[in-house]
């Protein structure tokens, strides 16, 4: 058996690279030859792409999901989900997470990869009794991070809970491209050791560092790592796909896939890149080395954002002060990894806690909702002085945030009937409520439109 890869060309690749705008008719001719590679899956669904579907592109997700299902017929599609947060910003019901999972393994999806912020087991645990009611593939995810908190046993409590949960396989997400080569082996390792389910690695080449990264990964005894065709990676996104595939060539995990078939498809993909470097969706910025991002152990995309919210409050001269504060809220906050929605909440509140002169002065709701425990369990607990601090006397919850949540299902699709044209519609109104209504009237102009071509085109042909 040699290595296997997911390809993230349709997905991860495009969403790190230009802000997830890659359009269905983009991918549609190429995912013929993707199916033809042997790829271990193609991720092609979930993550931010549902809703720069309907917010950008004008489309409708399900409906790229069933295309694409028809055009990959022999290797698996997989989607990224965030756990009780499904595709959304906030906790969903479960009734939603199951419809959600359901309506997902329908459209065609084989295998999903399910995360939470906090690694809190229990904001996983019903996505993945949900895929694996449906027949799916329920992948659980440690979300790697550094701190003091985080040693090699607490990530395989981690992964040893997940197994627990029902995990049919392990993926280590780096979202933040923090991994060291060496340090990757021997998490690896551990794993190896200590679950009996496949392990797969995902990764960003932001610090420079991920192609030696998954040489010793696979050294280590790593299933599947996560790659992008040359094109679309390197950057914010993913190490190249086919510099991996010949590295292997010839030895033991060797891929066995087709060099030939490889640079067709990143032939495919070259036009595409340079149109989006012409358009401005790519800017060169994102595909050069940032160490900081080891440095400073601070995503690239967070990086930005702090950039521009200082610029907003007029004080770009305090960059390093908030470089400096990240990690001090982070502890504060219990060490949570840095990911959507952690790393905007850390990044604010040490933004906030600057730019007042004061710390904890001024202090967001997001903030609030996540030392009170509505984001569930931090990884570290948080300091009695900073509960006091935020929340004063008011009380923090300790059980599964979702628990509050009475099933919602029956009332959005109440809400939202006159909009209804499939069932997906009401999932997609539940995860973006401002949004789809807007896809939903294009929608039915665009039919409205066709609808009255055909009758002039018939009047033409066949005058009454």
């Amino acid at each position: 058996m040699g290595m296997k890869i997911t390809e993230t060309v349709l997905r991860d690749a495009h969403q790190s690279l230009i802000a997830t705008r890659m359009t269905t008719e983009d991918m549609l001719p190429i995912v013929e030859k993707l199916d033809q590679v042997g790829y271990h899956s193609l991720e092609c669904w979930g993550g931010a792409t549902f809703d720069a579907c309907l917010r950008f592109l004008n489309e409708d997700p399900w409906e790229r999901l069933r295309k694409l299902k028809a055009k990959a017929k022999n290797t698996k599609l997989q989607m990224l989900l965030r756990g009780q947060n499904i595709l959304g910003y906030k906790h969903y019901a479960d009734d939603v997470v199951d419809y959600f999972v359901q309506k997902a393994v329908y459209n065609g999806m084989d295998i999903i990869r399910i995360f939470d912020a906090l690694n809190d087991p229990r904001n996983l645990e019903r996505a993945m009794k949900a895929c694996k009611k449906e027949g799916g593939h329920a992948q659980g995810t440690v979300c790697y991070t550094i701190s003091p908190f985080h040693d090699l046993e607490q990530f395989i409590r981690d992964a040893k809970g997940l197994v627990e949960a029902g995990a049919d396989s392990i993926c280590i997400k780096d979202m933040a491209g923090l991994l060291t080569p060496f340090k990757t082996y021997e998490i690896i390792k551990a794993f190896k050791e200590n679950v009996k389910v496949p392990i797969q690695l995902h990764t960003h080449c932001t610090s420079g560092v991920a192609e030696m990264t998954y040489l010793k990964a696979i050294e280590a005894g790593c299933d599947v790592v996560d790659c992008a065709i040359s094109p679309m990676s390197g950057g914010t996104s993913q190490p190249a796909t086919e510099p991996l595939v010949a590295t292997l060539q010839g030895t033991k995990d060797d891929t066995g896939y087709s060099l030939d078939l490889l640079s067709e498809i990143a032939a495919y993909f070259r036009p595409l890149r340079e149109k989006y470097l012409a358009s401005g969706l790519l800017d060169p910025k994102v595909m050069g080395v940032d160490i900081n991002t080891l440095i400073y152990q601070v995503p690239g995309g967070m990086l930005s954002n702090l950039v521009s919210q200082l610029k907003q409050a007029g004080k770009e001269d305090k960059f390093e002060d908030v470089l400096a504060e990240v990690p001090r809220v982070r502890e504060d906050f219990g060490y949570p990894p840095l990911v959507t929605p952690t790393s905007q909440i850390v990044g604010t509140q040490a933004v906030m806690n600057v730019v007042a002169g004061e710390r904890y002065k001024m202090v967001p709701k997001e903030s609030k909702a996540l030392v009170k425990g509505q984001y569930g369990k931090t990884p570290a607990p948080i300091p009695e002085e900073i509960i006091k601090k935020i929340l004063g006397d008011e009380e923090r919850i300790t059980h599964r945030p979702a628990d509050d949540i009475a099933p919602e299902l029956e009332s959005i699709r109440n809400e939202m009937k006159q909009y209804l044209e499939q069932d997906e519609d009401v999932l997609s109104y539940a995860l973006f409520p401002q949004v789809a209504p807007k896809f939903f009237e294009y929608r039915k102009a665009q039919k409205y439109k066709i609808d009255s071509d055909m009758v002039d085109y018939e009047n033409k042909v066949h005058p009454l």
